[in-house]
């Protein structure tokens, strides 16, 4: 594989890190601001929503730039964010923050994601892209956890500091090791934005968005369901999150392998054992060794749904894929907002720290639908598009 891959995958696993790292923070985060567990879980819906409107926009705005120089621009944006959030004095300029490092993040992927598929051979395209994705599950393994543990030892703040130090080195690798591609001739913004009218385009978004909707339905409130009802100490959580990112590291090199060689059977079995797994999760929620396995099962099937999840997107978007990537980047991202939402909605409702994993389970079970509809569609639209 190209070191411009491996490059990509550093500026993944900074982006990773400030995605992530909250939900270890969250039961800090809530008592220095003074606010409760579901409005300090925002932190990540907010996140979340702040992927999904501002990659599309940055895309188009950026449309002009070498793919190298957007990518280069994103990264200081991202830098600036995570540096408002370790200064912020209130909660209200720390979601600013997250908002600034979060219109970063779905830029970056969906440009990332066309500059890792050009790099290789088509038949490697899947695999390519997981392997950008790595830097992201690898932020599970080391950064959360790591960073998890720096907060609760010196303050939420200095984890901010450390995400602003690994954006600096992603920043320093895209700049030495990514080639300079020129943008795409012909078309421009009118020819990426004429992608849309396609419906098989829309219905592949939708199978992002509840395909991955029940991951953050459970991560976002993975500590106070570790706490409150499986008994594990705060000391625990970083550990069960480097375990959970261990398996999302798995699950992303399978998922890309797997999609190179089928990609509408890797993403139906990817999301239904998701949905399974969510609901284990709620049933081995007391239970620490059943719930330890469990997660990190859960984690391996969470990101087997991305590499095919993009790739399906790169498919049905031909000749146009820069904004089509960078929409379901987003998409990806509304999933996270609205699983955490629903998921914050149903503590509220006193439905206690098991009702996540229940609202994960249902989420899924609507993206397992949504798959079916888009294995119809691929077959019927089969001589015209290339499903592998």
């Amino acid at each position: 594989m190209p070191l411009a891959l491996f490059a990509l995958a550093i500026s993944a696993f900074g982006i990773g890190t400030t995605e992530f790292i909250i939900n270890g923070l969250l039961p800090e985060l809530a008592r220095d601001f003074g606010v409760t567990i579901p409005a300090a879980g925002l932190l990540v819906s907010g996140y979340a929503l702040g992927v999904a409107v501002g990659g599309p926009p940055l895309t188009m705005l950026g449309g002009r730039l070498s793919r190298k120089t957007m990518l280069v621009w994103l990264m200081v944006l991202f830098i600036a964010g995570n540096l408002l959030s370790a200064l912020a004095p209130s909660y209200g300029v720390l979601m600013t923050g997250r908002f600034l490092a979060a219109f970063a993040h779905g830029a970056y992927f969906g440009v990332g994601s066309v500059v890792a598929a050009d790099l290789v051979a088509p038949r490697k395209r899947a695999s390519a892209i997981a392997l950008m994705f790595t830097g992201l599950t690898l932020a599970n393994v080391l950064g959360v956890p790591l960073g998890t543990w720096i907060g609760q030892a010196s303050g939420w703040r200095s984890t901010f500091w450390v995400v602003v130090v690994i954006g600096v080195v992603g920043l320093a690798g895209v700049l030495a090791l990514v080639p300079r591609q020129p943008r795409p001739a012909g078309g421009g913004v009118l020819r990426e934005l004429a992608t849309f009218r396609k419906p098989e385009v829309w219905l592949a978004l939708v199978m992002t968005v509840f395909g991955f909707a029940p991951v953050f339905a459970i991560i976002t409130f993975i500590a106070p369901i570790m706490t409150g009802v499986g008994g594990f100490s705060p000391g625990a959580v970083p550990v069960v999150m480097a375990l959970f990112g261990v398996g999302l590291v798995a699950g992303n090199l399978i998922g890309g392998k797997l999609a190179d060689r089928a990609l509408m059977p890797s993403i139906y079995g990817s999301v239904a054992l998701l949905t399974v797994l969510a609901v284990g999760v709620a049933l081995f929620a007391a239970d620490q060794v059943a719930f330890i396995i469990t997660i990190t099962l859960f984690g391996m099937a969470a990101f087997a749904t991305v590499p095919p999840l993009q790739t399906r997107v790169l498919d049905t978007a031909t000749g146009a894929p820069t904004l089509a990537s960078a929409a379901n980047i987003g998409a990806f991202n509304l999933g996270n907002a609205i699983g955490s939402f629903a998921a914050g909605l149903t503590i509220d409702a006193g439905l206690g720290y098991t009702a996540p994993a229940w609202t994960a389970a249902l989420l899924g079970l609507t993206g397992l639908g949504a798959a079916g509809l888009a294995g119809l569609q691929a077959r019927r639209l089969a001589p015209l598009l290339t499903v592998k």
